[in-house]
């Protein structure tokens, strides 16, 4: 029983000693496995879900992104509604991309409660919109550095106002990333547009009509990869922080994101039992699930980056602690 004991401590230790290092010492790459197969760290990812209770974060983060987005609709209604009446066609135009992924009927009810926002907006608005739209929602990016922390066994070393001023200064650089997106696919639109009219040629008018609106899908999809690699950079509490541009993580949380939405669209467009169940509600819960799906596809992404540079680290301190058993030969 004793020696159980000291197994299972030697063991602690040397997980310390695994996650001390991915924080302190992370990898250049993380597309470089070092030999790990991709089975075991899809083992080590799935387990690491359960016990971190991601799925039960990603709820967290569902509620919050909920509670942030009506103050955010608000604020931009509010700022739209003191401009001129083509900026509020222009933000509404691109507030309909958001259809390519958001269900449409719980889009509906954004739109809905959009245009009521643009109704009456005064400079008072706008003032205390922006502030209660940026602190709603660094609250939801609060619970994803909180989460990220414990996904790579981080203890937050940051004082409550530090890490709120981290929190805040992340939600609006992703709210300009994500309109940088938005109105890049919006941009395409307009050069499409414009080469038909400009271009007499039918073909070559089509071919520079399409060719823009690649580049702006080229454009969206480098910034949608942006955000998540600013997300994995800024919100956990590294003691030393690496900047990488694309990983594997981002990769997976973007492609499952994308197929997760596709398919939550279709399966309402089959099987639209919501309203049904939930009433009036139906479209809240449908933007709720929606959400969460986006929360629990960060997260995921997260759980992959970790996983994959503490196996990578293990496997480095495994073979010095190897090379440091053999037996050397006698001079």
């Amino acid at each position: 029983m004793g020696a159980n004991s000291n197994t299972d401590r030697l063991g602690n230790r040397f997980e310390q000693r695994i996650w001390q290092l991915v924080s302190h010492s992370p990898l250049e790459s993380l597309w470089d496995l070092q030999g790990v197969p991709v089975r075991n760290v899809a083992v080590c990812t799935w387990n690491a879900l359960i016990q971190d209770r991601v799925f039960g974060h990603a709820a967290e983060l569902g509620f919050y992104f909920l509670f942030s987005l009506f103050p955010t609709l608000f604020c931009a209604g509010a700022v739209i509604g003191m401009a001129a009446r083509s900026a509020h066609q222009v933000y509404f135009q691109i507030l309909h991309y958001l259809s390519l992924v958001i269900p449409t009927s719980a889009l509906g009810t954004v739109l809905s409660t959009f245009n009521q926002t643009t109704a009456a907006a005064t400079s008072s608005k706008v003032t205390l919109s922006s502030i209660a739209a940026v602190w709603s929602a660094s609250v939801g990016v609060s619970a994803i550095q909180d989460t990220l922390n414990q996904v790579y066994k981080i203890n937050e070393s940051r004082s409550y106002v530090l890490a709120r001023i981290y929190a805040i200064g992340l939600t609006i650089l992703l709210t300009a990333i994500v309109s940088l997106g938005l109105g890049s696919m919006f941009g395409g639109d307009l050069a499409a547009s414009l080469a038909y009219h400009s271009i007499s040629r039918h073909r070559l008018a089509m071919a520079a009509a399409v060719g823009a609106r690649v580049v702006a899908w080229i454009i969206a999809t480098a910034l949608l990869a942006l955000a998540f690699a600013v997300v994995y950079y800024w919100a956990p509490d590294w003691k030393k922080r690496r900047w990488r541009w694309f990983t594997p993580g981002g990769a997976v949380g973007i492609i499952l994101w994308l197929a997760a939405s596709l398919g939550f669209r279709v399966y309402l467009h089959f099987f639209n039992n919501y309203a049904v169940t939930y009433g009036s509600l139906g479209a809240v819960i449908i933007l709720l699930m929606w959400f969460y799906i986006t929360g629990l596809m960060v997260l995921l992404g997260g759980e992959i980056n970790s996983e994959i540079e503490a196996a990578a680290v293990k496997t480095r301190l495994l073979e010095h602690e190897i090379e440091a058993e053999e037996p050397r030969p006698a001079a």
